[in-house]
């Protein structure tokens, strides 16, 4: 076999396991996989991204979009510390994920080198922390092994990342071992037993309800699903920010279960006798920390579906805890004999009813009616459109009005971080643009756009466009919302002097507009959609407007209020 350097053997393995992207910032410390990208530039993009906590967030995105592992690239130190919040955020949302890291020489190892880190202790996987493995390559013979092993573990059992780390003077060695075969995620499937338990349990049942969500969804398992559900009657609520596991539309959806959530469904969640969890490993955001499901016993009947072992009465005890892939179980359930009728018809169609009428929005003062913003997207914007926010109050605005037709249509439509990471939402877009061609939106608040606003340049670099709507209160709301509400009229850092967005996003060379009325969004977004560049359209917020329910005086007057009959 001919060598080759150590480095262009990495990139070999990444194409042989289907990567078609890597997103980072280059380094000195893995030239030698730079020189690999470049020579293989026609199989594999890099792109080039203007900080690491951007480039994360853009291959958690991709793993999100395409079930297998996004690859990011960063150096040494500095590198992987900004990339760390991409990693922290594949973690939570169970999304597979690959970082490679560029290492100081072996020789150096161990003497506090040059942006030197232990990443075993930084990002050590434990059950607190926030890698499922870390390893170092040493010898470039087993590069192969590595980089199999680290995209069979990101896929299997709960989806997650893994931190591949490589010494500089590793890369630069000659090898002439090759790539390992392509590695597919094993499918664990529901014992036969089980399912009849299932079976019972729903036959016992007078209010039964599913909870659908986190990774390993694909559009088959999200069809079969569906199929479940109608077989039974099911009402199906989507786990936090996971809405489109179950299309939005469909006469038995029951609403999201998260964040802002309809306090009908919260009630419902309560009053329910049979949980169906399907997926999702049941967070603080979901179970409305943990009062709608009480940890560790629930007063539910709680049946939990989850494809790792580990996270199976780990907080909740089940009362049937089946270990399964979302594709297995989806599929074993809907080949469950239903009998003619159940008795939970009037619960299923009041959910739905519950769920319309959510939609119907509270009067909110200012002269920007968001729920018609949103009322605009849902009607011009693609249906295979992918819809992408940070973390901010600004984002429960797309979270209740917005309707996704999700996965059983044959695609992923949202890219929300359920671990609460701020400026996801900018580079996630820009990933879905580049990564699927299909149209990609952004909603961002202006406190949130800062924090990785400046990846419009590598949108722009790279030919990709995106849609950003940006709600400018000038303030972080989320935050100051909370301080009212625990400290009325302290605001205390969570004021901001913004810049001129929309001058912004024409300097990075975006379109840049700024609206104050809702009668002007409807233009500014038919023009975004149809102009090849991306856009940038900055919507004055009142910051009274501080949630889908309420507003910011409002809730000082109710803790002022509170705060004096407790005195």
């Amino acid at each position: 076999m001919t060598k080759q350097l150590a480095g262009h053997l990495l990139v070999d393995c990444l194409l042989a396991q289907g990567t078609t992207h890597a997103f980072g910032v280059p380094g000195e410390s893995y030239l030698a996989v730079l020189d690999g990208l470049h020579a293989r530039r026609e199989q594999i993009q890099f792109i080039t991204c203007r900080q690491e906590g951007g480039a994360a967030f853009m291959a958690e995105a991709y793993g999100k979009l395409t079930g297998r592992p996004g690859v990011c690239m960063v150096t040494r130190g500095p590198g992987a510390t900004n990339a760390s919040i991409g990693v922290h955020t594949a973690f939570q949302d169970s999304t597979p994920m690959v970082l490679l890291v560029g290492d100081v020489a072996s020789d150096c190892r161990d003497r506090e080198a040059f942006q030197e880190v232990d990443y075993l202790s930084f990002f050590g996987p434990s059950t607190k922390g926030f890698a499922k493995r870390v390893e170092r390559i040493d010898d470039a013979d087993r590069i192969p092994e590595y980089v199999a092993r680290a995209f069979a573990t990101a896929i299997n059992g709960r989806p997650g990342p893994v931190v591949l780390v490589l010494p500089e003077d590793m890369l630069t060695r000659m090898t002439d071992a090759q790539p390992l075969p392509r590695v597919e995620a094993v499918q664990a499937w529901s014992d036969p037993g089980s399912l009849r338990t299932l079976r019972e349990m729903l036959l016992k049942s007078e209010r039964p309800l599913i909870i659908a969500g986190g990774g390993g969804w694909t559009p088959q398992s999200a069809q079969a699903l569906q199929r479940f559900a109608e077989n039974w009657k099911l009402p199906v609520g989507n786990a936090f920010r996971f809405q489109d596991t179950f299309d939005n539309h469909h006469p038995l959806y029951a609403g999201d279960v998260g964040i802002g959530l309809n306090p009908k469904l919260a009630a419902r969640v309560k009053a329910s006798d049979l949980i169906i969890a399907i997926g999702p490993r049941l967070g603080e955001m979901t179970t409305g920390n943990y009062t709608l499901l009480e940890a560790p016993r629930p007063k539910q009947k709680l049946v939990h579906i989850h494809a790792s072992a580990e996270e199976l009465n780990r907080v909740f005890q089940a009362d049937l805890a089946i270990n399964a892939t979302m594709n297995a179980a989806a599929r074993s359930l809907e080949v469950l004999t239903a009998p003619v009728s159940v008795p939970w018809d009037a619960w299923t169609a009041s959910a739905n009813q519950d769920y319309l009428a959510n939609l119907e929005p509270q009067k909110l003062p200012g002269d920007v009616d968001m729920p018609a913003i949103v009322g605009l997207l849902q009607k011009h914007l693609p249906q295979d459109a992918v819809l992408t926010n940070g973390a901010g109050n600004f984002a429960s605005w797309v979270h209740r009005f917005f309707r996704h037709h999700g996965l059983a249509k044959g695609y992923k439509t949202q890219l929300a971080p359920t671990v609460g990471a701020m400026g996801y939402g900018v580079p996630a877009g820009i990933a879905a643009a580049i990564t699927t061609g299909r149209t990609a939106f952004t909603i961002a608040g202006d406190g949130d756009f800062l924090m990785n606003g400046q990846e419009l340049a590598t949108a722009v670099q790279h030919g990709a466009k995106s849609i950003v709507v940006l709600l400018n209160n000038g303030m972080y709301g989320t935050i100051r919302m909370h301080q009212e509400r625990e400290y009325p009229q302290h605001e205390s850092g969570s004021s901001l002097n913004n810049p001129d967005f929309a001058a912004l996003a024409r300097a990075y060379g975006y379109a840049g507009v700024r609206i104050t009325r809702t009668a002007e969004f409807e233009a500014e977004l038919l023009a975004a959609l149809a102009r090849k560049e991306g856009t940038l359209i900055e919507v004055m917020l009142d910051p009274e407007v501080i949630t889908t329910r309420g507003t910011l005086s409002a809730i000082t007057q109710n803790a002022m209020a509170a705060s004096a009959r407790a005195l």
